[in-house]
């Protein structure tokens, strides 16, 4: 049994698979979308804040600093 012949033979697979999935993937990608279906977005990351969300932010850290800064003292 040649184990580098039988390796090669299954990474050979595995490409050929690797392109059927991706196929695959793009067919349902397309049919949602002409199903009406909204398609799964493709950015991802963080959503923006509005500038009302940040003020209230801030508002939150600046307290929290505040109480985190002052001396606790309890005697």
């Amino acid at each position: 049994m040649d184990l580098y012949k039988t390796i090669g033979e299954l990474y050979v697979q595995r490409d050929k698979l690797d392109l059927v999935i991706a196929a695959l993937e793009e067919l349902q990608r397309f049919q949602q979308s002409a199903d009406g279906l909204a398609a799964p977005p493709l950015r991802r990351g963080r959503n923006s804040m509005s500038a009302e969300e940040r003020r209230q932010v801030s508002e939150r850290m600046k307290e929290y600093w505040q109480n985190r800064r002052r001396p606790s003292r309890l005697l």
